[in-house]
């Protein structure tokens, strides 16, 4: 791989004492949601008008007040939507749309046209600064560029004091920011506030777009604080971030910018957007959900958004997606879902209100999902077979009977080199353990209780296609039928564990009962049995794992 063809694409940032390492989030940011620029130009077939209208309707009803609706100049279909949208209403008096506009006077004369009787709006001006751009795409100076931008902002500034009545705000993105030398970054987006002049009442907002991803985030968050502190009048300026993906770290350089100063976010659902994708505002958003930082978005129904995010977009959510993949609450590993069920069982019992768990860093239940779709591999342990059994079959086994089991289901996928269903599962414990009846079948029993405190038991069997009755003595049902079956089968063995719960999850009332057997070679054999009856299911149990010892 010929590495020596690339060099380092950003400038070096004259920051001294940075703050941001020491920084952390607090609140959530300004959201403005771009899917419907960013992420609508980058799909293989770009949404409808209809459709467009339905999604941004979605993108209120989560939350955002900030929505970036398109470049109008670009084509008659985004025009003719932002047209739609104000001329039926369907923008909400608290909600603020967004239109984006080159730095050119014939798209900016467009772009305010499409705006006329919009309540609250933003213009979006732009234009390419970085020292790539100019040389390769421009061929302009340094102030060449720079009268560019200050004469498309006077043109806007213009239109929009002449042409429209709304309250009406201004946005300028210096494109390419991260590709752009810090002085003149400062310097050009300067030269463009001289000219929107921002107040407090009107504050302006100065995007500082990643276009590009060319460096590690902390170089991104150095850059965004620079920027901060060498902008004029920052008091009365919105800092705003719209991060690209191109080195897989759009989320945290978003995080990051966020702690070097930023009050905003431009992203979009899931990360849609060009080549790599744009910032993942749902990412963003519940990193700061589970360290207990309210998002004020409206994404505790995160099935929903996958939802009419496909539906629109027509894109997939990755499976190992943060958050929403259908794999993000699986487990594989033995040692995870151990870790999992244990500290959800504690959670559970006592009443915590506040979370705590190794392996998941939010509760599943508060977007919507469950810890419920664990899968079962050659790589899983007790713990993630104790948790199916439990959670979804009622069946609390005894440690040492679930080693056993759980070697069992690990052989078996192993041997089928994939994942096992909660369902194969299930009857493989059926199969293996439960009210085995084969050789020997019990008809009918009759216990009674003596009076020297001894139980008596006679037993109707099924063996070997007869039909006999066997009969034993002991301290109750369990030890007097071992003791009548060792007789008949002339052979040694003793219960040695025992355990019974209810079945919870059973549809009708049962009980469970397990027991294990210990041969005198010191062989272990465990058996269960259901039965609505307890001293039922405990004589099924006891059956299963003799029927067990003899098959073997």
């Amino acid at each position: 791989m010929n590495y020596k063809k690339y060099k380092r694409m950003y400038h070096p940032i004259p920051i001294k004492n940075r703050e941001w390492p020491d920084k952390q989030i607090t609140h959530a940011p300004i959201w403005c949601s771009v899917d419907l620029r960013d992420g609508n130009q980058a799909l293989y077939s770009p949404m409808t008008i209809d459709e467009k209208i339905e999604f941004f309707k979605y993108l209120v009803k989560l939350g955002f007040k900030e929505i970036e609706v398109g470049f109008p100049a670009a084509s008659s279909t985004e025009f003719d939507f932002v047209r739609r949208l104000i001329d039926e209403n369907i923008i909400p008096d608290d909600v603020t749309i967004q239109v984006l506009t080159q730095a050119r006077e014939h798209i900016i004369k467009k772009t305010i046209e499409s705006l006329r009787g919009a309540k609250n709006a933003i213009v979006h001006l732009y234009n390419s600064t970085s020292t790539l751009q100019r040389k390769v795409v421009f061929h302009k100076d340094k102030e060449d560029i720079k009268q560019l931008a200050i004469e498309g902002a006077k043109l806007v500034v213009s239109l929009v004091e002449g042409q429209l009545d709304g309250n009406i705000r201004y946005e300028y993105s210096p494109e390419s920011f991260t590709c752009t030398e810090p002085e003149y970054a400062v310097e050009v987006t300067n030269a463009v506030l001289d000219v929107l002049k921002p107040t407090p009442e009107r504050k302006v907002i100065i995007n500082l777009p990643s276009t590009i991803e060319v460096a590690t985030a902390n170089v991104y968050a150095d850059q965004i604080e620079y920027m901060c502190k060498n902008l004029n009048n920052r008091e009365n300026l919105i800092i705003s971030l719209h991060a690209h993906n191109d080195r897989g770290t759009g989320v945290g350089s978003t995080e990051l910018g966020l702690l070097a100063g930023a009050d905003r976010v431009e992203g979009t659902l899931f990360g849609n957007g060009e080549r790599t994708g744009n910032t993942d505002v749902i990412t963003v958003a519940l990193n700061m959900f589970c360290q207990g930082v309210d998002p004020e978005l409206n994404i505790d129904n995160i099935d929903e958004i996958i939802e009419v995010f496909e539906k629109y977009n027509r894109l997939p959510i990755h499976p190992r997606h943060p958050y929403a993949g259908e794999m993000a609450y699986v487990a594989f590993s033995g040692s995870h879902q151990d870790a999992i069920k244990k500290s959800m069982d504690l959670y559970e019992s006592e009443g915590s209100k506040t979370w705590a768990n190794p392996y998941l860093t939010i509760d599943p239940t508060d977007i919507g999902r469950k810890y419920e779709p664990i899968l079962i591999n050659s790589q899983s342990g007790k713990g993630g077979v104790s948790y199916i059994m439990e959670n979804k079959y009622g069946y609390t086994l005894p440690k040492a009977m679930l080693v056993e089991f759980a070697a069992i289901i690990n052989d078996m996928s192993d041997a089928k080199h994939t994942v096992l269903t909660n369902h194969e599962i299930h009857q493989a414990f059926k199969d293996t353990y439960l009210n085995i009846d084969s050789p020997i079948k019990v008809r009918f029993y009759h216990s009674n209780h003596d009076t020297d405190n001894s139980t008596t038991i006679s037993a109707t069997i099924e063996s070997d296609a007869k039909v006999i009755t066997i009969t034993g003595n002991g301290n109750g049902p369990l030890d007097a039928l071992c003791n009548g079956l060792r007789k008949y089968l002339d052979k040694e063995f003793e219960i040695f564990s025992y355990t019974e719960h209810s079945l919870e999850r059973s549809s009708s009332s049962k009980a469970a009962a397990y027991i294990g057997i210990k041969t005198d070679t010191e062989k272990i054999y465990w058996g269960s049995g259901v039965d609505a009856n307890i001293n039922t299911a405990s004589i099924y149990a006891l059956i299963s794992a003799v029927n067990r010892m003899l098959n073997k």
